[in-house]
């Protein structure tokens, strides 16, 4: 069986061929392309060692640079395109539980293919004629949609303590199933797994949530112990029950929400606002008098726990920020008899940008509740009222007031943080009537507040 091969690399084949040297497709573009997907990243593999890599490319205009040479991998740029090329090689020693001690480069395909983690993955083409080599039967896996090891898979995962956590989200991505052998030798493998950095830990839990059904990963983790040890917290909400509407333990809910943002299409931040809206609950969880389990204030805990994590997994500051303050926020209870005010303060404690993923992870918490999509009109009547007082124009943040803090130092206050006291008063009093929005009005406010001295500060 043979594959169509791009244009580009046939021209780098050639290339390479007329050196005399090997040259073959390889990794997860040869099996997206036997699934029948669009590729748009290529690995190559060739016989030629990494300075005669450069030395072909160059001679081609081409130009190279070295990303990773003492393990024969060089970056060739070509015609706008970035290729990463490996020399044949073998490996051998993993003591930090990711990469190998010695490299040992071959002439032979099949050797290095042996060297790889899934028999889906372990699959090359032959170029320019898209020759299949599949030593380990890898085609066969990729129809029966099947994750296997290649060879031993005690032995794979021994050897980079990443495999395990990239098999769970290979089930997520591509819907595939782990092969009995492959999953059970994981849970042997988490001595290993700990040793795998954060950010590549992050890096394949972003992954999982991109996929169509994260939670099939999450529950893998969490039979194999992954998830104990990536997610402890996570993993704590299993068999946590809930009453009331909900027809789901706190980890099973939390799934289904995150399960529903990702069908959705929504961002990431969202995804892992939804995965992490309940993660507090274990701690803050009390029986009332009743008998029957509560759960007070379990969004501010979340929002702390959501931190730790975020964090802990080297998150971006931003993404960190946004997806605890949606799940701070994430328990409003609105009624129809809201005032105006309550409305604004609403939409200024929350922030204009954040509603709509708000209103989206409370669709997404309402979904988990049983599993059903929630009514279209769940926040119709909120959604109409923030809309009609967003289009008065009025003032929700401290920069939107008629005065700022040099228009209060001109007025003689002084600056510090009775300035920001102060600032933060007068938005309370915008929020509860607009029309004192003025700087006359304001300034004077200001002054009032600021007569008061020390009596402020202390409040």
């Amino acid at each position: 069986m043979t594959k169509a091969i791009d244009t580009v690399l046939k021209e780098i084949s050639a290339i390479f061929n007329n050196n005399g040297k090997q040259i073959y497709l390889v990794g997860g573009a040869v099996r997206d392309m036997l699934m029948g997907k669009k590729v748009h990243d290529w690995d190559l593999a060739t016989d030629a060692l990494p300075e005669e890599v450069t030395a072909i490319v160059k001679s081609a205009k081409g130009k190279v640079i070295p990303t990773g040479i003492k393990h024969g991998t060089v970056t060739v740029l070509y015609k706008k395109n970035s290729i990463e090329v490996t020399t044949f090689r073998l490996e051998s020693g993993y003591s930090d539980g990711r990469r190998p001690d010695k490299v040992q480069f071959s002439t032979e395909i099949e050797e290095d293919l042996s060297r790889r983690d899934f028999c889906m993955n372990a699959i090359a083409l032959r170029l320019p004629s898209g020759e299949v080599v599949d030593p380990f039967g890898g085609e066969k896996d990729i129809k029966a949609k099947i994750i296997r090891c290649v060879g031993n898979a005690a032995e794979r995962f021994g050897e980079d303590g990443l495999r395990p956590l990239r098999a769970v989200r290979f089930v997520a991505q591509l819907g595939f199933e782990i092969e009995k052998n492959t999953l059970d030798a994981i849970n042997g493998a988490l001595c290993v797994s700990a040793k795998v950095s954060q950010e590549r830990v992050r890096d394949e839990i972003d992954k999982i949530l991109a996929s169509p059904v994260p939670s099939r990963a999450f529950l893998l983790m969490l039979k194999t112990g992954l998830l104990e040890l990536f997610l402890k917290e996570l993993s704590g909400c299993h068999g946590i029950e809930q009453k009331g509407f909900h027809s789901f333990d706190v980890l099973e809910h939390s799934l289904l929400a995150c399960d529903y943002s990702a069908e959705k299409g929504f961002s990431r931040e969202l995804r892992l606002a939804s995965l992490l809206h309940d993660i507090g609950k274990p701690s803050v969880r009390k029986l009332d008098e009743k008998g029957i389990w509560t759960f007070y204030r379990h969004e501010e805990k979340s929002a702390e726990m959501a931190q730790n994590i975020l964090v802990r997994l080297r998150y971006p500051n931003a993404v960190t920020e946004s997806v605890c303050h949606l799940i701070k926020e994430h328990m409003f209870h609105y009624t129809s008899d809201w005032s105006d005010a309550a409305v604004r303060r609403f939409i200024a404690r929350v922030g204009e940008a954040n509603l709509h993923d708000l209103y989206r992870l409370r669709y997404a918490d309402a979904f988990a509740f049983a599993g059903k999509e929630a009514d279209s009109s769940l926040l119709a009547d909120l959604s109409d009222r923030v809309d009609k007082v967003l289009a008065n124009g009025r003032a929700f943040t401290v920069k939107d007031l008629a005065v700022s803090g040099k228009d209060l130092m001109t007025a003689g206050i002084e600056g510090g943080k009775i300035m920001g006291i102060i600032l933060k008063k007068l938005l309370e009093t915008v929020l509860d009537d607009p029309e004192q929005n003025t700087r006359e009005k304001l300034l004077e406010i200001a002054k009032n507040i600021y007569k008061r001295g020390n009596n402020l500060l202390n409040n």
